[in-house]
């Protein structure tokens, strides 16, 4: 199964500078909580912006079109019929974790999305590339809690690809 997961300002904006432009520990543990012991892929860039670390748990894939590009404790993919020859015999769930141009090349064959859309707008320069809502169906949706650490209104989603 292959899923998308990943967190919005209300105007679809999910990255500055290659971190996010946000501080929100609820949507942290949720992203710990849905992804751990499944596979994450993630571009070179986004990967980087992690300071090169895979995360605990994880199975991590970095898909690049360097062939040459290796970093400790992960693999490394250059196509997306890599990935999705992957994520077939994978007994998981595979997510797409960004950025936006790897969610664009797996928005057309992911199974699931998880999105947190945080109800405020943000500074930043990428935005979610977004999903053709026709094909999805929401199948949960719950209110994030405010707290002195999560500053911000938010709500966490879950969409179902119609017809799967």
């Amino acid at each position: 199964m292959l899923a998308a997961i990943w967190a919005q300002d209300e105007e679809g904006l999910i990255g500055k500078d290659d971190a996010l432009p946000w501080r929100l520990p609820n949507d942290l543990s949720f992203f710990r909580n849905t992804t751990e012991n499944n596979t994450i892929v993630m571009g070179r860039k986004t990967f980087e912006g992690m300071n090169k670390r895979p995360l605990p748990n994880r199975h991590t894939i970095v898909l690049t079109s360097d062939t040459s590009y290796q970093a400790e404790g992960i693999q490394v993919m250059h196509t997306v019929e890599e990935v999705l020859a992957y994520a077939e015999s994978y007994d998981g769930i595979v997510f797409i974790t960004g950025g936006a141009n790897v969610y664009r090349q797996f928005f057309p064959y992911a199974d699931i999305l998880y999105r947190t859309v945080i109800h405020e707008t943000f500074e930043g320069d990428t935005y979610i590339p977004e999903p053709n809502w026709d094909d999805w169906s929401m199948i949960d949706i719950s209110e994030g809690t405010m707290d002195a650490e999560n500053r911000y209104a938010h709500t966490f989603e879950t969409y179902k690809r119609k017809n799967s």
